[in-house]
């Protein structure tokens, strides 16, 4: 060991390394290997520099730490333990069983002291992008030179495997660009993935590329001992101000087990008993005590909440001394981290009128941001290079940049992927409200972050336009068929598809309301009908389904139901169907995660179960609707990709037009 390093440090960093081979092999699963190569970088990261405080896991001017190699996470639980947060040692006895707080991968809001959910490789490093730059905004926003309330540091541990992936150089790229210096990433550089060495598969000159992206890169050459070149490294990172750091760090995956280390063998899988036990001989470790903390490690590790408290206690008297020099702007900050609006914000918010005419829901939604924007000044919206197209730029709100880190569009380039993950950073951070948008067909770049916004039961709003086979011209390489229902499957996720300009309004008032999951709120490329009926259905749009127009007879013969661009068909087809004496029903069902989550007498009143007659209509896959329809129900809907051809040229082509909905309509009613 270097000669400035301690026998105390090697204590705590073995602690450490023992912690996770015990838990991995008490639990016959999990990754052993990089928790023990990563100890050392963690222990310094942790000890001397992780600005935190145990006992209070959120106050907003911690430092953000992100496992990005998610697999390692018995390296965050015994940190998370020995550090004093609400980690207990029988939790990492029951690592991954069920009901313990220490599941295979972090979890945000299921494990104390957790800032982010990590598992799918990138995905942490991309959000702790997020978090970098949701510090810069609130920092612009809310800091003045004798005080900076918002002042620390996002750091983040990846490994080779988040580095294969693109989304990181997408983040990556984009954290150059924006030269975010408070941006610490400890690349765990051991050379090892599941299926062997890197060296099967990846090459390349990762310092060349990330300097070519505009990071200080560094390296330690021995990450498994020399603490002080580890320690200097963050050090000069913190130093340098215009540039996000990247500190390659050549580590040994498995450190101190004999046979295994080095290797891919302790890449997934328990070490085994017996090398367990080596192990622990090779580190001078008690061997057949599992889950021993020595007295001493336990003492170190434990320093951390005074730090913590101490660091918190200071910015508390800032704080205070700010609230009493700025009271405005500190009572802003409070609000912006709780979420607050002001009073009576939705009534400030673009509603439609009869004399708007036919307009893009897309239009419509660029209305309604700017009026929300108005009042929500925390609301920034950005594109991945659709801003033109989505209509996602707050007017006069300025682009976030470095010259400019209070400006509220954000820019991501052609980077969905990185746009989901770094959207949903800004919202873990807290302050921000954070909208994004693209087109629909690419939401699928996106799905894994749409994913974990949904498990984190964090409010990002997505926003995504061009949203069927009226897309048009562009053909089926840009038209969305499947991805309605793929979204609709996600849990925790909620999904609007407004019917025309007001309902548009209402989803975004769904969205800006909602603090436990995400919503996609999906867009028209064209223009679609005024809907009378839908003006004053705000409340209607809330519970996810609404009756848009009534039947003329005291029950309905059929209902028609559908989403979106398509609801104005329904209503063109119910006129004729009454005109015919036919009473027919049409529900707009903007949301159907919302109308699923409606009480038993509310949906009897939109949908009645001996109303057996129903037709849906929907410019996607049919799948899920089913649901809604019954086994005696018609579904008009795509098998196919779409074709490229003018958008009413295609649309009447596959059957979205008034006559193939009456004609299905009669036939079901067996009036053909």
């Amino acid at each position: 060991m270097s000669q400035t390093t301690t026998q105390l440090d090697t204590l705590c960093i073995n602690t450490i390394r023992c912690l996770a081979a015990d838990a991995v092999e008490k639990a016959k699963s999990g990754h052993p290997g990089a928790p023990m190569g990563m100890a050392p970088m963690a222990y310094v990261l942790w000890t001397k520099f992780l600005k935190h405080n145990p006992v209070d896991p959120s106050w907003p001017d911690r430092d953000r730490f992100v496992l990005s190699a998610g697999h390692a996470s018995m390296l965050l639980y015994g940190l998370l333990h020995l550090t004093g947060y609400g980690v207990s040692l029988d939790d990492i006895k029951n690592f991954r069983q069920w009901g313990s707080q220490t599941p295979g991968h972090p979890e945000f809001g299921h494990t104390p002291g957790v800032e982010t959910t990590t598992g799918p490789l990138g995905q942490g490093f991309a959000t702790a992008v997020g978090m970098a730059m949701a510090e810069r905004f609130m920092s612009a926003r809310f800091n003045r030179p004798e005080a900076p309330l918002v002042d620390h540091y996002t750091y983040v541990i990846c490994g080779d495997g988040d580095l294969m992936e693109g989304i990181s150089y997408e983040a990556a790229s984009l954290a150059g660009h924006h030269k975010l210096g408070k941006l610490i990433c400890l690349y765990d550089d051991n050379q090892i993935t599941i299926d062997g060495g890197t060296n099967l598969a990846f090459t390349e000159d990762v310092a060349k590329r990330f300097e070519a992206m505009g990071w200080q890169v560094q390296r330690v050459a021995n990450g498994d001992e020399d603490l002080p070149a580890i320690e200097s490294a963050i050090r000069h990172a913190q130093a340098e101000k215009n540039k996000p750091s990247i500190i390659i760090t050549r580590t040994t995956i498995g450190y101190g087990a004999p046979n295994k280390k080095n290797s891919h063998n302790c890449h997934g899988s328990p070490l085994g008993a017996e090398e367990v036990k080596l192990a622990k001989q090779t580190l001078d470790w008690p061997q057949e005590q599992a889950f021993y903390i020595p007295d001493e490690a336990r003492e170190e590790f434990a320093r951390a909440p005074y730090k913590g408290r101490e660091a918190q206690d200071r910015w508390q008297k800032l704080k205070t001394a700010y609230a009493a020099k700025y009271p405005a702007e500190a009572q802003e900050f409070d609000a912006w981290l709780s979420r607050k609006k002001p009073q009576d914000w939705k009534k400030s918010l673009t509603a439609f009128k009869p004399e708007d005419g036919a307009m893009a829901t897309r239009a419509a939604s660029s209305k309604v941001l700017n009026s929300a924007a108005a009042v929500l000044p925390n609301l920034l919206s950005g594109s991945a290079d659709l801003s033109e197209s989505v209509n996602t730029t707050i007017k006069g709100g300025g682009s976030f940049s470095l010259q400019t880190p209070a400006g509220r569009n954000i820019h991501y380039g052609v980077r969905e992927h990185a746009m989901g993950a770094i959207a949903n950073g800004m919202t873990l951070h807290g302050g921000p409200i954070i909208a994004c948008g693209t087109f629909l067909i690419f939401s699928d770049y996106m799905k894994s972050s749409i994913r974990l916004a949904a498990l984190m039961k964090i409010p990002t709003t997505f926003l995504f336009s061009h949203d069927s086979i009226g897309v048009g011209e562009d053909g089926p390489t840009h038209q969305p068929i499947e991805q309605l229902a793929g979204l609709r499957a996600i849990p925790n996720l909620t999904v609007l598809r407004p019917a025309d300009a007001n309902e548009t309004r209402a989803s975004w008032i769904t969205a800006l309301e909602r603090v436990a999951g995400p919503c996609a709120i999906i867009l028209t490329r064209q223009n679609i009908p005024f809907l009378s009926g839908a003006a004053s259905q705000s409340e209607g749009v809330s519970r996810g389904a609404y009756i848009l127009e009534k039947e003329s007879k005291p029950s309905p013969e059929i209902i028609l139901m559908g989403t979106g661009s398509e609801v104005h068909l329904l209503v063109a087809a119910r006129k004729i169907l009454e005109e015919r004496g036919i009473a027919t029903r049409v529900v707009s069902m903007p949301s159907w995660e919302l109308f699923r989550a409606q009480d038993a007498a509310y949906r009897q009143s939109v949908l009645p179960r001996e109303i057996t007659k129903r037709l849906a209509v929907e410019a996607a896959s049919p799948q899920g609707w089913h649901e809604w329809v019954g086994s005696d129900g018609v579904i008009i809907g795509m098998t196919d990709f779409g074709a490229s051809a003018p958008s009413p040229v295609a649309l009447d082509k596959f059957g979205f037009n008034p006559q193939n909905v009456l004609d299905h309509a009669l036939k079901l009613l067996s009036h053909a």
